[in-house]
C-alpha cells in the first residue's frame, strides 16, 4: 500500500471514529409539549409545576408551549385549535374544561393527549374506559375521596349537622361529584344546602345565603370557586364558618382543611405518563391513573382563629400551612 493510501486510510478511520463518538455523546433530541390550563389556581398550577419537574428529573430537553384560558370556554377552544395545529409530541390538558376542548379539537386518534386533574374522564367523554380505552388519550384523574372528606368534617366538627355545598352548576367536575356528596353526607348524618353561583360575582351572595344556616361549607373540585378561594375563605372566616375543600391546594389559600391529594404529586404522575409516551408507548396502552396517597391538610391560621380542637391523631398526620 502506498504512503498516500495509508494516510487516507488513517484519516478515514479517524473521521469514522469521531463520527461514532459524536453520535454516542450527542444530546437527546428536544421534545415539544404543549400545556393548556383552564384557569389559574393553586392546584392546577401545582400540577403543571410537578409535571415539568418530573420531566426535568428524567433529563428531557423540552420546548414548552403553555397557555391559560383564564376561565373562558371560548379561549380554551382557541388554545386547543392552536395547539393541535402546532403538532407537538404531546399535549397536556389540566382540568376537565381544557381536556374537553383539546379532545374536541383534535379528536381521540390524531395526537397524544394527556389530561390531568380531571374528576370523571369517562363521564367527560375523554376516554371510554379507565383501563381498556382506545385512541390517543390518557391521563390522571383526581376524583375526590368524598367519603373520607365527609368523615374528616365529622371528626373535626362532631356537633355539625348541616353542610353548605358551594359550586358552579356549569362546572363538570363539580356536577360529577354531586351524587357522591349527597350520598356520603346523608350516610354520615349531615343535611346539605346547595349554593350555586354561576359566575364569580355571584359567589359572595351565595355564601351569604349560607350564613346562619350551615355549620360548615364544602367546596368540591370547582374551577371557578377554587380560583376565587382567597375571597371565599375570607368570607367564610369572617362569618366563623369552617371551610372545607376537596382541593388540597385551597388550604394554602385559606380553606380550613382538606383530606385529599398533593397536586404536585399529581403533576409528577402526569409527567411519568408523558415520559412513557415520549419513549414510544401508545397512550392506549397506558391506563388512566389516580394519585396514590391521601393526606390531611390544615390551615394553621384558620385553626387558631376558629379555635377548633384537634385530636392528637389528626395533629400528627396533618400537613400545616
Amino acid at each position: 500500500m502506498s504512503k498516500t493510501n495509508t494516510v487516507k486510510q488513517v484519516l478515514k478511520t479517524l473521521l469514522l471514529s469521531l463520527s461514532l463518538s459524536s453520535s454516542l455523546t450527542a444530546a437527546p433530541p428536544t421534545k415539544h409539549i404543549a400545556i393548556t390550563q383552564y384557569i389559574e389556581h393553586v392546584a392546577a398550577d401545582a400540577v403543571r409545576e410537578g409535571l415539568l419537574a418530573e420531566l426535568k428529573e428524567k433529563g428531557y430537553t423540552l420546548t414548552v408551549d403553555y397557555e391559560n384560558a383564564q376561565g373562558s370556554a371560548a379561549t380554551a377552544g382557541q388554545i386547543a385549535r392552536k395547539f393541535v395545529s402546532l403538532k407537538p409530541d404531546v399535549i397536556v390538558a389540566i382540568t376537565t374544561p381544557s381536556a374537553q376542548a383539546i379532545v374536541n379539537a383534535a379528536g381521540k386518534n390524531t395526537i397524544p393527549i394527556v389530561f390531568s386533574a380531571v374528576t370523571d374522564p369517562v363521564g367527560a367523554g375523554l376516554v371510554s374506559s379507565l383501563k381498556d380505552h382506545k385512541g390517543m388519550v390518557t391521563g390522571v384523574m383526581d376524583a375526590p375521596p368524598i367519603k373520607e372528606q365527609m368523615g374528616l368534617i365529622k371528626t373535626l366538627l362532631p356537633n355539625a349537622k348541616t353542610i353548605g355545598v358551594l359550586y358552579n352548576p356549569g362546572d363538570n367536575g363539580s356536577v360529577a361529584s354531586l351524587a357522591s356528596i349527597r350520598q356520603e353526607a346523608k350516610a354520615q348524618g349531615f343535611a346539605i344546602i346547595e349554593a350555586t353561583p354561576v359566575k364569580s360575582s355571584d359567589i359572595q351572595s351565595a355564601i351569604l345565603l349560607l350564613v346562619g344556616k350551615v355549620d360548615a361549607i364544602y367546596v368540591p373540585l370547582d374551577n371557578m370557586v377554587v380560583s376565587a378561594m382567597t375571597s371565599v375563605s375570607g368570607m367564610a372566616l369572617k362569618h366563623n364558618i369552617p371551610l372545607f375543600s376537596a382541593d388540597s391546594g385551597s388550604v394554602k389559600d385559606g380553606a380550613f382543611a382538606c383530606l385529599g391529594y398533593s397536586y404536585v404529586q399529581t403533576g409528577h404522575k402526569t409527567g411519568k405518563i408523558v415520559a412513557e409516551i415520549l419513549e414510544g408507548t401508545p397512550p392506549s396502552e397506558i391506563p388512566v391513573a389516580s394519585p396514590e396517597t391521601k393526606d390531611i391538610f390544615i390551615n394553621r391560621h384558620v385553626l387558631e382563629a376558629l379555635k377548633i380542637p384537634l385530636t392528637e391523631a389528626i395533629r400528627s398526620q396533618a400537613h400545616f400551612y
